[in-house]
């Protein structure tokens, strides 16, 4: 008997907005099979007015508006069954954050969940990331967001340490981080990690997705320390308009990557790791699961 669903996530972050469609199919005796049917990406860069002016403008807000009424019109046309919508970094620490949630689900109809670092990077653990977890290695888990940086080490499929940073691609490019901020990470990073021998890194956000897909690395085969080193040097000797041209990047992704850049191979440095794994998930990936395995829990009960 096959049976299929279709589940929907948002993702509210600092730099962008997200709908993901995923298709659920199960088939009795098999494992579920969780298949990308649509995903959309709106560039509100929510994070320039929160890091900067310390709340959502009015005309940020109109945006969220007018996207979460296309994302509903969506999800309906796909009959999803299921949705869940989370915000991160910028919501959590604009002023007018909760008004603002308010206001969207009284025109949208659309609950918005305001979660934590920790929230963000438990829903994310929820996903196929454990496939990377052997026994036989130590992971630093790197997930670079435009307000956040999130940090988990795994060891022997557990996770060990976790800690979220205000350390985020929008911030970097507003000059809003402290030196503080980077040796704290640095810190945080060699204390966790010194007690291993060898170090890998996983590497999760939209712009070291787009470094994976540039690079033209067969899926599964991580990218080298010094592959993504050299590739941020040849970056940053780029200006933002040829990077656009040249490179033929979205201009929201142009000047971003440069800092997202920075925090991966700092992390690779500082841990020693030599290598990146890019298993190309995220947090919408993480709500699918999440949304899923409450599913089953209900079923069960």
């Amino acid at each position: 008997m096959l049976q299929i669903e279709k589940y929907g996530a948002i993702d509210i972050g600092s730099n962008a907005i997200r709908l993901l469609v995923t298709t659920i199919i199960h088939q009795e005796g098999n494992e579920p099979r969780f298949k990308k049917t649509s995903l959309m990406r709106v560039p509100i860069r929510l994070g320039a007015d929160v890091f900067v002016k310390g709340k959502i403008s009015k005309d940020n807000y109109k945006r969220m508006k007018d996207a979460l009424k296309a994302f509903d019109l969506i999800m309906n046309i796909h009959n999803v069954k299921r949705y869940r919508a989370c915000a991160t970094s910028a919501m959590r620490e604009a002023s007018n954050g909760k008004k603002i949630t308010e206001k969207l689900f009284k025109k949208t109809g659309i609950n918005i969940d305001i979660i934590n670092g920790n929230d963000e990077a438990a829903i994310i653990a929820t996903t196929n990331i454990k496939e990377y977890l052997k026994h036989d290695k130590v992971f630093l888990y790197v997930d670079v967001g435009g307000g956040s940086t999130e940090l988990t080490i795994y060891a022997n499929k557990h996770t060990v340490a976790s800690r979220s940073f205000k350390l985020g691609t929008v911030r970097l490019i507003n000059n809003l981080v402290e030196k503080t901020t980077w040796n704290q990470v640095k810190e945080w990073i060699q204390d966790n990690t010194k007690e291993y021998d060898h170090i890998t890194l996983l590497g999760t956000g939209g712009n070291i997705n787009s470094t994976y897909k540039f690079s033209g690395t067969k899926t599964g085969i991580p990218l080298s320390y010094s592959y993504l080193k050299e590739h941020y040097k040849y970056l940053s000797t780029l200006t933002y308009e040829e990077r656009i041209v040249n490179l033929d990047m979205n201009p929201d992704r142009a000047d971003v990557i440069i800092p997202a850049l920075k925090i991966y191979t700092s992390a690779m440095k500082w841990s020693g790791a030599t290598s990146i794994y890019v298993p190309k998930i995220g947090l919408s990936d993480g709500i699918i699961r999440s949304l899923y395995n409450e599913q089953l829990e209900n079923k069960s009960n």
